[in-house]
Protein backbone atom coordinates (compact mmCIF):
# COMPACT_ATOMS: atom_id res chain seq x y z
CA UNK A 1 0.00 0.00 0.00
CA UNK A 2 1.38 3.38 -0.97
CA UNK A 3 1.20 6.40 1.31
CA UNK A 4 -1.36 9.17 0.97
CA UNK A 5 1.03 11.41 -0.95
CA UNK A 6 2.61 10.29 -4.20
CA UNK A 7 5.52 8.04 -3.24
CA UNK A 8 7.41 8.13 -6.53
CA UNK A 9 8.56 11.80 -6.56
CA UNK A 10 9.13 11.75 -2.81
CA UNK A 11 11.31 8.66 -3.12
CA UNK A 12 13.32 10.81 -5.52
CA UNK A 13 13.65 13.33 -2.68
CA UNK A 14 15.36 10.66 -0.58
CA UNK A 15 17.71 9.58 -3.36
CA UNK A 16 18.68 13.18 -4.02
CA UNK A 17 19.70 13.53 -0.36
CA UNK A 18 21.99 10.48 -0.53
CA UNK A 19 25.44 10.10 -2.00
CA UNK A 20 25.53 7.69 -5.00
CA UNK A 21 27.40 4.53 -4.10
CA UNK A 22 26.95 4.85 -0.33
CA UNK A 23 25.24 2.00 1.52
CA UNK A 24 22.05 4.00 2.11
CA UNK A 25 21.86 4.91 -1.58
CA UNK A 26 22.36 1.27 -2.64
CA UNK A 27 19.61 0.10 -0.27
CA UNK A 28 17.21 2.84 -1.36
CA UNK A 29 17.75 1.95 -5.02
CA UNK A 30 16.48 -1.57 -4.32
CA UNK A 31 13.13 -0.39 -2.95
CA UNK A 32 9.95 -0.48 -5.03
CA UNK A 33 8.37 2.99 -4.55
CA UNK A 34 4.93 1.52 -5.34
CA UNK A 35 5.10 -1.01 -2.50
CA UNK A 36 6.04 1.19 0.43
CA UNK A 37 3.91 0.86 3.58
CA UNK A 38 1.32 3.56 4.14
CA UNK A 39 1.92 3.49 7.89
CA UNK A 40 5.01 2.42 9.85
CA UNK A 41 4.99 1.97 13.63
CA UNK A 42 8.16 1.69 15.70
CA UNK A 43 8.76 0.43 19.25
CA UNK A 44 11.92 2.37 20.10
CA UNK A 45 13.61 0.04 22.58
CA UNK A 46 17.14 -0.33 23.93
CA UNK A 47 18.11 3.14 25.15
CA UNK A 48 18.92 1.88 28.65
CA UNK A 49 20.99 -1.07 27.43
CA UNK A 50 22.85 1.20 25.02
CA UNK A 51 23.83 3.48 27.90
CA UNK A 52 24.68 0.62 30.27
CA UNK A 53 27.00 -0.98 27.72
CA UNK A 54 28.97 2.29 27.73
CA UNK A 55 28.88 2.79 31.52
CA UNK A 56 26.68 5.84 31.02
CA UNK A 57 23.50 6.88 32.87
CA UNK A 58 20.22 5.84 31.27
CA UNK A 59 19.47 9.44 30.32
CA UNK A 60 22.44 9.31 27.92
CA UNK A 61 20.68 6.52 26.02
CA UNK A 62 17.46 8.51 25.76
CA UNK A 63 19.41 11.52 24.57
CA UNK A 64 21.28 9.49 21.95
CA UNK A 65 17.98 8.02 20.77
CA UNK A 66 16.81 11.49 19.70
CA UNK A 67 19.18 11.35 16.74
CA UNK A 68 17.58 8.07 15.66
CA UNK A 69 14.16 9.71 15.86
CA UNK A 70 15.34 12.55 13.66
CA UNK A 71 16.76 10.21 11.03
CA UNK A 72 13.70 7.95 10.97
CA UNK A 73 11.32 10.90 10.65
CA UNK A 74 13.34 12.58 7.90
CA UNK A 75 13.78 9.36 5.93
CA UNK A 76 10.10 8.39 6.08
CA UNK A 77 9.02 11.89 5.10
CA UNK A 78 11.38 11.94 2.12
CA UNK A 79 10.10 8.54 0.96
CA UNK A 80 6.47 9.66 1.08
CA UNK A 81 5.36 7.37 3.91
CA UNK A 82 1.84 8.45 4.91
CA UNK A 83 2.17 7.98 8.67
CA UNK A 84 4.88 7.16 11.20
CA UNK A 85 3.86 6.25 14.77
CA UNK A 86 6.56 6.23 17.45
CA UNK A 87 6.07 4.57 20.85
CA UNK A 88 7.64 7.18 23.12
CA UNK A 89 6.08 6.66 26.57
CA UNK A 90 3.73 3.93 27.76
CA UNK A 91 1.21 4.00 30.61
CA UNK A 92 3.53 1.54 32.36
CA UNK A 93 6.56 3.84 32.08
CA UNK A 94 5.34 5.88 35.06
CA UNK A 95 6.78 3.03 37.17
CA UNK A 96 10.30 4.14 36.27
CA UNK A 97 12.32 6.33 38.66
CA UNK A 98 10.90 9.84 38.91
CA UNK A 99 14.15 11.44 37.78
CA UNK A 100 14.15 9.36 34.58
CA UNK A 101 10.51 10.19 33.82
CA UNK A 102 11.13 13.91 34.31
CA UNK A 103 14.18 13.67 32.07
CA UNK A 104 12.07 12.08 29.34
CA UNK A 105 9.65 15.01 29.47
CA UNK A 106 12.52 17.49 29.27
CA UNK A 107 13.97 15.67 26.28
CA UNK A 108 10.58 15.77 24.57
CA UNK A 109 10.55 19.54 25.02
CA UNK A 110 14.09 19.79 23.63
CA UNK A 111 13.12 17.67 20.63
CA UNK A 112 10.04 19.75 19.86
CA UNK A 113 11.92 23.01 20.14
CA UNK A 114 14.88 21.82 18.07
CA UNK A 115 13.05 19.87 15.38
CA UNK A 116 9.87 21.91 14.89
CA UNK A 117 11.36 24.17 12.17
CA UNK A 118 12.46 21.09 10.19
CA UNK A 119 9.10 19.37 10.73
CA UNK A 120 7.32 22.43 9.37
CA UNK A 121 9.76 22.74 6.45
CA UNK A 122 9.16 19.09 5.50
CA UNK A 123 5.37 19.59 5.59
CA UNK A 124 4.97 17.02 8.41
CA UNK A 125 1.86 17.10 10.56
CA UNK A 126 2.58 16.32 14.22
CA UNK A 127 0.01 14.53 16.35
CA UNK A 128 0.02 12.67 19.65
CA UNK A 129 -2.11 9.88 21.08
CA UNK A 130 -2.70 8.42 24.51
CA UNK A 131 -4.16 9.73 27.73
CA UNK A 132 -2.64 13.13 27.08
CA UNK A 133 -4.73 14.81 29.78
CA UNK A 134 -2.58 13.02 32.39
CA UNK A 135 0.68 14.51 31.12
CA UNK A 136 2.35 17.33 33.10
CA UNK A 137 0.83 20.71 32.21
CA UNK A 138 4.03 22.10 30.68
CA UNK A 139 4.42 19.01 28.50
CA UNK A 140 0.83 19.31 27.27
CA UNK A 141 1.32 22.98 26.46
CA UNK A 142 4.51 22.35 24.47
CA UNK A 143 2.89 19.47 22.63
CA UNK A 144 -0.30 21.36 21.83
CA UNK A 145 1.70 24.34 20.59
CA UNK A 146 3.76 22.15 18.25
CA UNK A 147 0.69 20.33 16.94
CA UNK A 148 -1.08 23.63 16.29
CA UNK A 149 1.95 24.91 14.37
CA UNK A 150 1.82 21.89 12.02
CA UNK A 151 -1.96 21.40 11.85
CA UNK A 152 -2.27 22.62 8.27
CA UNK A 153 0.65 20.59 6.92
CA UNK A 154 -0.34 18.01 4.33
CA UNK A 155 2.63 15.63 4.29
CA UNK A 156 3.46 12.71 6.52
CA UNK A 157 1.64 12.35 9.85
CA UNK A 158 4.15 11.98 12.68
CA UNK A 159 2.12 10.36 15.45
CA UNK A 160 3.77 10.16 18.88
CA UNK A 161 2.36 7.71 21.45
CA UNK A 162 2.61 9.32 24.91
CA UNK A 163 1.11 7.86 28.08
CA UNK A 164 -0.21 5.23 25.71
CA UNK A 165 -1.35 1.65 26.23
CA UNK A 166 -3.17 -0.63 23.80
CA UNK A 167 -5.52 -1.92 26.49
CA UNK A 168 -6.35 1.55 27.81
CA UNK A 169 -7.01 2.67 24.23
CA UNK A 170 -9.55 -0.12 23.75
CA UNK A 171 -11.14 0.64 27.13
CA UNK A 172 -11.40 4.32 26.21
CA UNK A 173 -12.98 3.44 22.85
CA UNK A 174 -15.62 1.21 24.42
CA UNK A 175 -16.38 3.78 27.12
CA UNK A 176 -16.80 6.44 24.42
CA UNK A 177 -19.33 4.22 22.64
CA UNK A 178 -21.25 3.67 25.89
CA UNK A 179 -21.27 7.37 26.75
CA UNK A 180 -22.58 8.29 23.29
CA UNK A 181 -25.30 5.64 23.57
CA UNK A 182 -26.37 6.92 26.99
CA UNK A 183 -26.48 10.50 25.72
CA UNK A 184 -28.65 9.51 22.75
CA UNK A 185 -30.89 7.17 24.76
CA UNK A 186 -29.94 4.16 22.64
CA UNK A 187 -28.08 2.14 25.26
CA UNK A 188 -30.67 -0.66 25.35
CA UNK A 189 -30.35 -1.29 21.62
CA UNK A 190 -26.61 -0.69 21.42
CA UNK A 191 -24.68 -3.14 19.25
CA UNK A 192 -20.90 -2.73 19.18
CA UNK A 193 -19.09 -3.85 16.04
CA UNK A 194 -15.53 -3.51 14.74
CA UNK A 195 -16.26 -0.33 12.81
CA UNK A 196 -17.65 1.36 15.92
CA UNK A 197 -14.52 0.54 17.91
CA UNK A 198 -12.11 1.50 15.12
CA UNK A 199 -13.82 4.89 14.73
CA UNK A 200 -13.12 5.72 18.38
CA UNK A 201 -9.51 4.59 18.65
CA UNK A 202 -6.78 7.18 19.08
CA UNK A 203 -5.70 6.38 15.52
CA UNK A 204 -9.12 6.97 13.93
CA UNK A 205 -8.59 8.37 10.45
CA UNK A 206 -5.19 6.72 10.01
CA UNK A 207 -4.66 3.49 8.09
CA UNK A 208 -3.58 0.57 10.26
CA UNK A 209 0.20 0.05 10.32
CA UNK A 210 1.51 -2.13 7.52
CA UNK A 211 4.87 -2.56 9.25
CA UNK A 212 5.76 -2.70 12.95
CA UNK A 213 9.46 -2.39 13.74
CA UNK A 214 10.89 -3.26 17.15
CA UNK A 215 14.50 -2.56 18.05
CA UNK A 216 16.71 -4.28 20.68
CA UNK A 217 15.66 -7.83 19.81
CA UNK A 218 12.80 -8.22 22.28
CA UNK A 219 10.10 -10.52 20.90
CA UNK A 220 7.01 -8.86 22.32
CA UNK A 221 4.45 -6.18 21.43
CA UNK A 222 4.53 -4.36 24.79
CA UNK A 223 0.88 -3.31 24.75
CA UNK A 224 1.31 -1.28 21.56
CA UNK A 225 -1.45 -0.84 18.96
CA UNK A 226 -3.06 -4.14 19.89
CA UNK A 227 -6.08 -3.57 17.64
CA UNK A 228 -4.32 -1.88 14.75
CA UNK A 229 -1.52 -4.40 14.14
CA UNK A 230 -3.82 -7.36 13.51
CA UNK A 231 -2.28 -7.82 10.05
CA UNK A 232 0.88 -5.74 10.34
CA UNK A 233 4.16 -7.29 9.26
CA UNK A 234 6.53 -7.55 12.24
CA UNK A 235 10.23 -6.78 11.94
CA UNK A 236 12.52 -7.25 14.94
CA UNK A 237 16.15 -6.18 14.91
CA UNK A 238 18.82 -6.65 17.57
CA UNK A 239 20.01 -3.10 16.91
CA UNK A 240 19.47 -0.86 19.94
CA UNK A 241 17.43 2.25 19.23
CA UNK A 242 20.29 4.80 19.57
CA UNK A 243 22.19 2.83 16.90
CA UNK A 244 19.19 2.56 14.54
CA UNK A 245 19.97 4.57 11.43
CA UNK A 246 18.67 5.10 7.90
CA UNK A 247 20.30 1.89 6.64
CA UNK A 248 18.47 -0.11 9.33
CA UNK A 249 15.14 1.41 8.33
CA UNK A 250 15.76 0.78 4.64
CA UNK A 251 16.72 -2.83 5.44
CA UNK A 252 13.42 -3.25 7.30
CA UNK A 253 11.53 -1.90 4.30
CA UNK A 254 13.35 -4.25 1.92
CA UNK A 255 12.41 -7.16 4.17
CA UNK A 256 8.80 -5.92 4.24
CA UNK A 257 8.66 -5.89 0.45
CA UNK A 258 9.67 -9.56 0.34
CA UNK A 259 6.68 -10.58 2.48
CA UNK A 260 3.59 -12.27 1.03
CA UNK A 261 0.72 -10.37 2.67
CA UNK A 262 -2.47 -12.47 2.44
CA UNK A 263 -4.69 -10.94 5.18
CA UNK A 264 -6.18 -14.37 5.89
CA UNK A 265 -6.65 -15.27 2.23
CA UNK A 266 -4.50 -17.22 -0.19
CA UNK A 267 -1.39 -16.15 -2.03
CA UNK A 268 -2.07 -15.11 -5.65
CA UNK A 269 0.21 -17.91 -6.84
CA UNK A 270 -2.00 -20.61 -5.30
CA UNK A 271 -4.01 -22.26 -8.10
CA UNK A 272 -7.68 -23.00 -7.31
CA UNK A 273 -7.08 -26.64 -8.25
CA UNK A 274 -4.84 -26.98 -5.20
CA UNK A 275 -7.79 -26.30 -2.88
CA UNK A 276 -10.59 -27.90 -4.90
CA UNK A 277 -8.95 -31.19 -5.92
CA UNK A 278 -11.35 -34.18 -5.55
CA UNK A 279 -8.40 -36.25 -4.39
CA UNK A 280 -7.72 -33.79 -1.60
CA UNK A 281 -11.38 -33.74 -0.58
CA UNK A 282 -11.51 -37.55 -0.61
CA UNK A 283 -8.49 -37.68 1.69
CA UNK A 284 -10.47 -35.74 4.26
CA UNK A 285 -13.04 -38.55 4.43
CA UNK A 286 -16.81 -38.49 4.08
CA UNK A 287 -18.87 -36.61 6.65
CA UNK A 288 -20.58 -38.85 9.21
Amino acid sequence: MVGWVSALPLMTRLLEALKPGDRDWVLAQQLDPQRLPAHIAIIMDGNGRWARSRDLPRVAGHQAGMESVREAVETCARMGIGALTLYAFSVENWKRPRAEVETLWRLLGVYLQRELPTIIEQNIQLSAMGRLEELPATVREELESAMAATATNTGMRLNVALNYGGRTELADAVNAILQEARASGSLETLKVDEDAIAARLYTAGLPDPDLLIRTSGEMRISNFLLWQIAYAELYVTDTLWPDFRRADLLSALLDFQKRDRRFGGLSPDVHPAETESPVALEALGSPR
